[in-house]
C-alpha cells in the first residue's frame, strides 16, 4: 500500500468481508480511530476524500506494512530469531510465548521455535469492537494452545500504536494466573518502552518529527 487511497480501499474491502473495525485496525496496523476514519471514507469519491484530507489534515497515524516479511517463511523465521534475541535479555527461564492475534501469532510461533518454548495465543477485545465502549468487551486465550496459569510468559505482537493491546494482554495473563516477563514487537509507534512495568522491546521505533494541532493520542 502506497497512500491513503489504497488504505481506504483496503478498509472498505475488509469491512465488506465482515471484519469489525477493530479487526480492520489490526489488519492494517493502524489505530481504531484511524480504522473508523478509513471505513467511513470507503466508497466515497477520491476527490471528496482528498478535499477533506487536505482540509482536516487526516488522521495522525503511521501505517506499517510488513507483508514482505510475512509472506516469506524464511524472512519470518529470521525476524522471529531477532525478536527472540531481544527477549533473551530479560530471561532464559521463560517457557511460554503468547502471540497476540492476529498478526502477532506467526511472529510468536517463530519466537517460540527459536526459544524452544510452548505457544499460547490471545485475542484482544478490539477484534469485537465496532462502535461504543470497548471497555465493555473482553479478550480471550485460545484453548487450542498452551495455557498461562502458573507460568512465566513473553508477549509478542507486530506493532504498538498506543500500548493498549499489550497492556490488555499483560493484564489478562495476570488475571489467568500467569506472569508476563517482557514483550517484543516489530515496530513501536510511540516509544512505549514498558507497559504496566513490563519492558517492551522493539526492532524498530517510529519517531514523528514536528507538531500538528490535530494530533491525537491514538
Amino acid at each position: 500500500m502506497k497512500n491513503v487511497d489504497d488504505l481506504i480501499d483496503s478498509a472498505g474491502d475488509l469491512a465488506a468481508r465482515g471484519l469489525s473495525r477493530g479487526e480492520i485496525a489490526d489488519e492494517l496496523n493502524v489505530s481504531r480511530e484511524t480504522a473508523s476514519w478509513l471505513v467511513e471514507r470507503a466508497g466515497r469519491s477520491t476527490d471528496a476524500v482528498e478535499s477533506e484530507t487536505t482540509r482536516a489534515g487526516g488522521p495522525q497515524d503511521v501505517h506499517v506494512d510488513w507483508s514482505a516479511i510475512g509472506e516469506a517463511g524464511a524472512r519470518l523465521s529470521a525476524v522471529g530469531a531477532a525478536l527472540a534475541d531481544l527477549l533473551r535479555e530479560h530471561s532464559h527461564e521463560v517457557d511460554l510465548v503468547i502471540g497476540v492475534e492476529k498478526a502477532g501469532v506467526p511472529l510468536a510461533t517463530a519466537v517460540a521455535r527459536e526459544l524452544e518454548t510452548d505457544l499460547g495465543t490471545y485475542t484482544p477485545r478490539k477484534h469485537q469492537w465496532e462502535e461504543g465502549d470497548i471497555e465493555d468487551l473482553g479478550g480471550s486465550f485460545s484453548r487450542n494452545f498452551a495455557q498461562v496459569e502458573g507460568r512465566d510468559c513473553f508477549v509478542v505482537d507486530d506493532t504498538i500504536t498506543s500500548g493498549t493491546t499489550i497492556s490488555e494482554a499483560v493484564e489478562a495473563i495476570k488475571e489467568s494466573g500467569g506472569n508476563a516477563i517482557a514483550a517484543s514487537v516489530l515496530v513501536d509507534k510511540q516509544g512505549v518502552g514498558d507497559v504496566d512495568g513490563v519492558p517492551v522491546d522493539a526492532l524498530m521505533q517510529v519517531i514523528r518529527v514536528g507538531n500538528d494541532s490535530n494530533e491525537d493520542d491514538a
